[in-house]
C-alpha cells in the first residue's frame, strides 16, 4: 500500500488494479516510482504505468499544436539526462529527455518527481526552432492520456465554470465532451481550479497546471465508447522564429485511486509548497447563520430587526444583511428609504445586531458597477473594457465590470471595506456574483496593463487587497466568497475564510460542492451549504451537517415580504411552527456534534462509485458517517475505523444501532434520503 500525501490515504493496491500486463515495446527508459512511472519511446511518446502495469497506451502526451497542415511530429530521441529538482516546492530529481522533428523543432520535456509526493510527475515542455523557417502555432498541449473506460465508467472533475452552473463532479458516458476553459466561457462567469480529474474504480488520472497566478488554458475531457482522455492545452496562437523558444506552464498528471479528494488534496499541498498558503480561519467561520435575503431587496429594515429574536433562539449566531441595502452596485450609497439619517441609521443598525446577541456581516458585490450610477459617470476609467472598447457585462445586476488590476479600482472598493469594517462595525462581508471568480482579459488604454492578461492574473491581488483591508481592522474578519455556482477560483480563496455551496441546484451539488472544498481548502474548512432553502425540498440541513458543512438558512418570521419578486416557493420562507420544530432540531445537532470543525475524511469513499453514497468525518475521539440515498436497505461499511469495538448511533433520531468491530465494521440499515450516525469506541 502507498501514501499519496501527508494526512489522506491514497491506498493503492497496485495487485488489484484491472489493468493489462505491460509487453514488450521500444522503451528508450522508465522513471518515477511505483504509484506513476513513466515510459519513454524512441519517438518521445510516454505512457503511464502503476506498479509496473500499463495505465494508459503510448502517446505524443506532450506536443506543439501546429495550424493546419503543418506536420511536427514525430521527434526521434537524441539525449536523456537526470538532476536535482527544478520545480519550486518539490524536492527529489528532474528527468530530461530531448528529441528532434523531421521539420527542425527540438523538443525537451522535463519530469520531476518528489518521493514524499508519490504518484504526482510535474512537466515542463521546451520547444526550440532549429529550422531555417518560423513555424505557426495554434498552441501547445502536455498531459495528454487515455485512460480505458471499463465496465462500470468513468467520473470525472472539473474545477472550470459555466453559466449553466453543472455539477463539478458528474459521470463522463461516451460521447461525453467538456472542454473546461480557465477562462470566460459567458460574460460574467469564468476562473476556478485548474484540474481536471478521472477515474474508475480502481485507477484515475489528474492533470492541471501549478502556476501561482490562473492563467487562460482548457483541461478538455472527452468520452467515447473505450476510453476518456484528458490533458491541459493551451490555445493562443504564436509563431516561433528561428533560434526562438517557448516553455509550456508547469503542468502534473497525478495516478490514484478513489475519486478526486486525493489528486485535489495534493494540489492543495503543492500549490501550498510553492507559496500558496491557506487562509486564516476564525472560529466565528463555523458559526451557524441567518440571511435576510428571505425577505429579498424590498426588505424593510423593521422585517429584519423584528427577525433578529427568533434568530437567536434558535441557536443562530450571525445575522447578515443582504442585497438592497444600497442604491446601485457601484455608488453603493444607503438606501435613503430605508436609512433616511444615513450612516447613523446604519451604525445603529448595526448595533441592534450585536444587541440581539448575534454577529453583522454585510452583502457587497465588488467590481460591479450599474448603469447611470455615479461611479460610471465620473470613473469610467476604472471600467474593463475588451480589445474593441466595449464593457464586460455583469448579467444578473444588468452592470458593467470593473478591472480588478487597476489601482483606482482597488483603492474604491477597499475605501468603502474599512467603512463597512471600521466605522459601520460589521464583523464579516458576503462576497457575492459570478463575476468575482474570474475575469476577461483588459484591454482599457487607462490602465497601461504590460499584456491584457494582467486583469485575469491579478484577480488575486485585489482579493487580498480586500482582505488585508478587512483584517487591518478586525483580524477576524470573515470573509465569505460566494461566486454564485462558478468553481471556486482557487487562487484567490487564500484569501477568503468562508466559501458556501454558492446557489446550490440540488442536495448533490450541496455535498459534492463541499466534499472538493474540503480537499482544496483543507479537511476541516469552513464550507457551509448555503441557504438550507436552497437544497432538496428546502429542508435537507443532513447535506450539510453530514458532510461537516457550517448551516444557514434565510427563513422569514413571523411572515413573508409584502413585496415578492415572484422567484417564491409556494408558501415562501416563512418559519412556520412545524418547520420551526425542524430548524431547531438541526441546528441542535450541527451544535451539539460540531462536524464542521472535524476532520473531514474524503479519501475513504469514492463519491462516483460507492452505492449509497458516503462520507466520513473524525471529531472528538469519535468518527461520524452520513450516508445518502432515495432509499436504501442493505448493509453499509463504516471505514476508517482504528482496531476495537464501536458503538453506533443514529444522530437524527438517538438510537442506538448497535456495536460494529473495526476488522469487520459493516453494520444492515434501512433509511430514506440520508442516514447520519456516530461511532463511539467502547473498546479495544
Amino acid at each position: 500500500m502507498l501514501q499519496l500525501m501527508g494526512g489522506t490515504s491514497a491506498v493503492l493496491a497496485v495487485g488489484a488494479i484491472n489493468i493489462p500486463p505491460v509487453f514488450a515495446a521500444p522503451i528508450e527508459n522508465r522513471f518515477g516510482d511505483d504509484a506513476l512511472t513513466i515510459e519513454i519511446d524512441s519517438s518521445m511518446r510516454t505512457r503511464l504505468l502503476v506498479g509496473g502495469r500499463a495505465l494508459t497506451d503510448f502517446s505524443d502526451s506532450e506536443m506543439l499544436l501546429p495550424v493546419e497542415g503543418t506536420a511536427l511530429a514525430p521527434f526521434l530521441l537524441t539525449e536523456q539526462g537526470d538532476g536535482p529538482s527544478k520545480v519550486a516546492g518539490l524536492s527529489g530529481a528532474t528527468h530530461s529527455a530531448t528529441g528532434v522533428s523531421a521539420s527542425g523543432i527540438e523538443k525537451t520535456v522535463e519530469f520531476t518527481f518528489d518521493p514524499a509526493r508519490p504518484g504526482v510527475a510535474a512537466i515542463v515542455a521546451t520547444y526550440r526552432n532549429k529550422g531555417r523557417e518560423a513555424v505557426s502555432l495554434r498552441g501547445w498541449r502536455n498531459a495528454s492520456h487515455t485512460l480505458d473506460r471499463g465496465p462500470r465508467g468513468v467520473w470525472t472533475f472539473a474545477g472550470s465554470s459555466h453559466g449553466d452552473r453543472r455539477d463539478w463532479i458528474q459521470p463522463a458516458p461516451a460521447g461525453f465532451e467538456q472542454r473546461n476553459y480557465m477562462g470566460m466561457n459567458a460574460s460574467d462567469y469564468g476562473g476556478g481550479t485548474p484540474v481536471v480529474d478521472i477515474w474508475r474504480p480502481d485507477a484515475g488520472l489528474a492533470v492541471g497546471h501549478l502556476e501561482l497566478t490562473p492563467e487562460l488554458v482548457a483541461l478538455p475531457v472527452a468520452s467515447t465508447a473505450s476510453g476518456t482522455s484528458i490533458a491541459i492545452e493551451s490555445d493562443r496562437p504564436f509563431a516561433l522564429a528561428p533560434g526562438e523558444e517557448v516553455s509550456t506552464l508547469t503542468t502534473f498528471v497525478a495516478a490514484h485511486t478513489g475519486d478526486c479528494f486525493v489528486p485535489l488534496t495534493a494540489y492543495r499541498e503543492i500549490m501550498a509548497a510553492r507559496g500558496m498558503t491557506d487562509a486564516y480561519v476564525p472560529a466565528s467561520a463555523y458559526e451557524a447563520m441567518w440571511c435576510a435575503w428571505g425577505y429579498e431587496r424590498n426588505f424593510n429594515v423593521a422585517q429584519v430587526v423584528d427577525t433578529l429574536p427568533k434568530v437567536k433562539e434558535l441557536g443562530i449566531e450571525w445575522a447578515v444583511l443582504d442585497d438592497g441595502w444600497q442604491t446601485a452596485e457601484g455608488d453603493w450609497y444607503l438606501d435613503p428609504v430605508k436609512f433616511p439619517r444615513g450612516d447613523a441609521d446604519m451604525i445603529d443598525f448595526v448595533d441592534r445586531i450585536k444587541k440581539a446577541g448575534l454577529r453583522p456581516r454585510l452583502w457587497l458585490a465588488p467590481l460591479a458597477v450599474d448603469p447611470g450610477t455615479d461611479l460610471l459617470r465620473d470613473h469610467t476609467d476604472m471600467l474593463l473594457l475588451d480589445e474593441n472598447g466595449a464593457v464586460n457585462d455583469v448579467t444578473w445586476w444588468n452592470a458593467f465590470t470593473l478591472c480588478p488590476a487597476y489601482q483606482p479600482t482597488i483603492d474604491n472598493c477597499t475605501a468603502l471595506v474599512r467603512k463597512i469594517i471600521g466605522e459601520w462595525g460589521y464583523e464579516g462581508l458576503k462576497l457575492d456574483g459570478q463575476h468575482l471568480n474570474g475575469v476577461p482579459p483588459c484591454y482599457n488604454p487607462a490602465h497601461n496593463h504590460a499584456y491584457p492578461e494582467e486583469s485575469c492574473e491579478k484577480l488575486p491581488a485585489f482579493w487580498e487587497a480586500v482582505h488585508e483591508a478587512a483584517t487591518s481592522i478586525n483580524p477576524d474578519a470573515i470573509l465569505e466568497f460566494c461566486p454564485c455556482g462558478t468553481s471556486f477560483a482557487v487562487h484567490s480563496l487564500p484569501y477568503m475564510n468562508q466559501v458556501p455551496a454558492s446557489d446550490p441546484l440540488s442536495s448533490w451539488q450541496i455535498r459534492t460542492k463541499g466534499k472538493t472544498t474540503k480537499a482544496l481548502m483543507g479537511p476541516s474548512a469552513p464550507f457551509s451549504g448555503d441557504h438550507v432553502e436552497l437544497s432538496d425540498g428546502g429542508t435537507d440541513f443532513a447535506s450539510a451537517v453530514g458532510i461537516g458543512g457550517v448551516v444557514s438558512t434565510k427563513f422569514t418570521w413571523p411572515r413573508d415580504t409584502d413585496n415578492p419578486s415572484g422567484e417564491l416557493p409556494p408558501g415562501g420562507y416563512v418559519l412556520t411552527p412545524e418547520k420551526e420544530r425542524h430548524w431547531r432540531k438541526w441546528i441542535g445537532l450541527y451544535k451539539e456534534h460540531d462536524l464542521a470543525r472535524g476532520t473531514y475524511r474524503g479519501e475513504l469513499y469514492d463519491i462516483g462509485f460507492d452505492r449509497p453514497e458516503a462520507h466520513a468525518i473524525d471529531q472528538n475521539d469519535r468518527s461520524y458517517f452520513a450516508f445518502y440515498a432515495d432509499k436504501y436497505a442493505g448493509p453499509v461499511e463504516l471505514r476508517g475505523l482504528s482496531t476495537g469495538h464501536y458503538r453506533v448511533t443514529d444522530i437524527a433520531s438517538g438510537k442506538k444501532l448497535g456495536t460494529v468491530d473495526a476488522a469487520a465494521p459493516k453494520l444492515d440499515v434501512a433509511f430514506q434520503e440520508h442516514l447520519l450516525l456516530q461511532a463511539e469506541r467502547v473498546s479495544a
